[in-house]
């Protein structure tokens, strides 16, 4: 049995920091599932409706946050190291932060022409989202690490594939968007999306750091 094994026995179960970091991983499952709503539909008023609720997602996100920030401010004892506390929590609002970047740019810019790449980068942030409310719901007791680390691997693939799509988008955008405003407004929401996905790889760098100071 590893030295961390050994202090990991006698910690007391953390009662405060999981049930905050799970809320906020549902947060993204909630959030994200409403983008794939609002450029799913052809109704403006609709998607306009959907945008408030997102907002709405995306302030209970940030209270999350604080709420963990601020129990790390008061707890001596933490299920594990500080920094990683603080980085988890950080991707996981900055991925909510970039999903209501992305309908707020889809809204402010009038973007009636929602394009097939919008509407799959959307779906992949969604995939993501719930491979890390998976891998959050492993890190409680690190007794499946296994399921931990199989989330990652979904979610770096899932950021490859939005890579993919985004360069793809962009260069088709370049070679047969000849309304230069546009393609400024197109390609702006193309490159919130495509942040969120990297922000969700973020998450499962400091994941994958976690297990292997555990391990």
């Amino acid at each position: 049995m590893s030295l961390n094994s050994i202090f990991q026995y006698f910690v007391p179960k953390d009662k405060k920091f999981f049930p905050l970091f799970e809320e906020a991983s549902n947060n993204l499952i909630l959030i994200s599932a409403k983008l794939i709503e609002a450029v799913n539909t052809t109704d403006l008023t609709k998607r306009q409706e959907i945008i408030k609720e997102i907002e709405v997602f995306e302030h209970e996100g940030d209270k999350i946050t604080h709420e963990i920030f601020l129990e790390l401010s008061k707890n001596f004892i933490t299920p594990f190291d500080r920094e990683d506390i603080h980085a988890l929590a950080s991707a996981i609002d900055d991925i909510a932060d970039y999903i209501h970047g992305s309908a707020n740019r889809i809204n402010l810019y009038n973007l009636t022409n929602i394009t097939e790449p919008i509407k799959k980068l959307a779906e992949l942030i969604h995939q993501g989202c719930k491979d890390i409310h998976k891998g959050v719901a492993e890190l409680k007791d690190l007794k499946n690490i296994r399921n931990v680390t199989d989330s990652c691997v979904r979610i770096n693939s899932m950021e490859n594939q939005a890579d993919y799509i985004f360069d793809m988008a962009v260069a088709d955008l370049f070679k047969n968007e000849t309304n230069a405003i546009e393609l400024f407004k197109n390609k702006e929401v193309l490159n919130a999306l495509e942040t969120a996905t990297d922000k969700c790889e973020d998450v499962a760098n400091v994941m994958e750091t976690i297990i292997v100071k555990h391990a």
